[in-house]
């Protein structure tokens, strides 16, 4: 307690947490007036977060399962690790010299169709769960990696998003909105017919048409001040790309 206290500000401490040798952020908060024997508690930025549900499927999928069943009276007194049975562990060390914890994944339940759970965690679908059970407040918006187009027959349908094209051939860059993606990639797109890769941001379903299209409409705007594009908009020109939406505002 007196390590962390010594050069903390509202009861909470920087540390720097090491796992799979990548360093992230992160806090140990403490009681204002620590008792003895009070508990610390060690949080941590988001990217280490999705990365532990990255590495730890099963639990990942596991809690998400007791959220969902929280309230339905046939699993009211079923405490769901009896039901699903499997144990991971995650060790924490920590280096105090150094003000560093260092996490190791000891053991990791591999899950039985390892391929079909790595879409469903890297997918908007889980984010959306989350944000459901969670009842969080605000804008939630799930943001997606690049992904090569053969890539797009089995990507899980997303609604409501903010896509990017790229032709990675033609340095081409394309900014786009869609009630579906696939539906909307799944035709050609004049404007990038060679298209090479592809990325989304699912938007929450709350937001209208009207506010899709608006932050669509904002994100060329600023595409075009970066890249060059058809409608003469004042760029810095960062990069050789160019790009082909044809609506740009003024």
């Amino acid at each position: 307690m007196e390590l962390f206290s010594y050069s903390s500000s509202k009861n909470k401490s920087e540390v720097q947490i090491i796992f799979e040798n990548k360093s992230y952020i992160g806090w140990v908060y403490f009681a204002k007036s620590p008792r003895k024997n009070k508990p610390c508690r060690l949080r941590f930025e988001s990217a280490l977060s999705e990365k532990l549900k990255q590495t730890y499927v099963m639990s990942y999928m596991r809690s998400i399962e007791n959220g969902l069943r929280e309230g339905i009276t046939k699993y009211s007194d079923m405490k769901i690790e009896e039901e699903i049975p499997f144990w991971e562990f995650l060790d924490l060390e920590f280096d105090a010299e150094t003000r560093t914890f260092h996490f190791t994944a000891h053991y990791v339940q591999k899950p039985i169709f390892l391929e079909l759970f790595k879409e469903i965690v890297n997918s908007h679908v889980l984010f959306d769960i989350e944000g459901i059970l969670s009842n969080k407040d605000g804008i939630r918006i799930a943001k997606q990696d690049w992904k090569s187009k053969d890539e797009l027959e089995n990507e899980i349908d997303a609604k409501n998003v903010v896509y990017n094209l790229i032709d990675v051939n033609n340095k081409e860059i394309y900014i786009g909105e869609a009630d579906s993606l696939k539906n909307r990639l799944s035709g050609k797109r004049s404007e990038i017919p060679n298209w090479t890769h592809y990325r989304f941001d699912s938007l929450p379903n709350s937001l209208s048409r009207k506010e899709r299209v608006a932050i669509e409409r904002l994100i060329i705007r600023t595409f075009a001040s970066f890249f060059k594009n058809s409608k003469g908009v004042d760029t810095m020109g960062v990069a050789d790309y160019q790009l082909t939406n044809k609506k740009i505002d003024s």
